[in-house]
């Protein structure tokens, strides 16, 4: 896969190319689903299939308090992408001169002239151009009057439910990380950093991760405790753990923490990369009488969790 990043000042593409348009946030089942087909369209007609993204949020352009809860930032995202077969990802920068182009000079400017899409396959729910007005009988109606064909993509459905970013998001603010994972076809993952933390956890036999929740640009799971797979730095495989997201309430705490207590594992990791992908829901945070009745509950929590991840294949 070719990674192309455009701004307002680079060159037109000139290979014609069958596309796709959208943020896909997550790279879930569904945008699989619609890249499989620009893919199998584009190897029918002997043209090269292309995902067309854009480099950051478009509403964060918009306004300026918007903070994005993205399931996927920019570099995991491509790095999905590039599982998905697709010859060539686009990554425009999106500011303020592109927010302001209608649907129809989007595709004609950018699309058209820019990018030489030939054809263009429009996922089920996408709206873009200024103000996300139009509908899909707009974008086919412009496709013709500049000769672009336009094709609407059907819903990907899993369990009777249209699979969708905003679907992802709306189970994981409730903490339902499987059933999220079953809409992103994995384990949802928060990409962080370790940051100094308020070290209860060490004091109790279960010394702890924190994550540096102001460096995370992700969406935050659900208060609760959880069995996750941690990852630290570059190595290359995963260790058992169990995270504990919300307001230490035990310890009237003020702040929304993300603490990982990894099993068997005693090294500093401070100011490195740790990666967890949450693999079950194991209860709701809540507090205690005293830390002894804390640690008899982290006690049970850390079997519970030994015995999920078992389960899921986790050794």
């Amino acid at each position: 896969m070719r990674t192309i990043y455009l701004d307002n000042e680079s060159g037109a593409l000139t290979r014609p190319v069958v596309a796709t348009v959208g943020f896909f946030d997550g790279v879930h089942l569904g945008h699989q689903y619609l890249v499989r087909q620009v893919v199998d369209r584009a190897h029918t007609l002997g043209l090269e299939s292309m995902v067309i993204t854009f480099d950051r949020h478009p509403r964060s352009v918009l306004r300026q308090d918007f903070q994005p809860q993205l399931l996927t930032p920019l570099d995991e995202k491509l790095r999905l992408l590039g599982l998905t077969g697709v010859d060539v990802v686009v990554v425009l920068r999106f500011d303020k001169v592109m927010a302001m182009l209608s649907a129809r000079r989007f595709m004609d400017e950018v699309l058209r002239v820019r990018l030489c899409v030939q054809q263009l396959i429009i996922g089920y729910d996408n709206r873009f151009g200024h103000d996300r007005a139009e509908s899909f009988d707009d974008y086919a109606r412009y496709g013709r009057e500049i000769g672009m064909q336009v094709t609407h993509a059907s819903a990907y459905v899993v369990d009777g439910i249209e699979v969708s970013s905003s679907v992802v998001r709306a189970f994981l603010h409730e903490g339902e990380v499987t059933l999220a994972a079953r809409c992103l076809g994995r384990d949802y993952t928060l990409y962080g950093w370790v940051s100094d933390g308020y070290k209860e956890g060490r004091k109790l036999g279960y010394p702890t991760a924190n994550l540096d929740v102001s460096r995370i640009g992700q969406l935050i799971p659900g208060n609760g405790v959880y069995a996750v797979k941690a990852r630290v730095g570059a190595a290359s495989r995963s260790m058992p753990a169990m995270t504990n997201i919300g307001m230490r309430p035990t310890f009237a705490g003020h702040e929304r923490t993300v603490e990982t207590h990894i099993f068997d594992f005693s090294e500093n990791i401070y100011d490195q990369r740790l990666d967890l992908s949450f693999v079950r829901r194991v209860r709701s945070e809540r507090k205690f009488e005293d830390v002894n009745a804390l640690v008899d509950q982290l006690k049970l929590d850390e079997k519970e969790i030994e015995k999920i991840l078992k389960e899921n294949g986790f050794e």
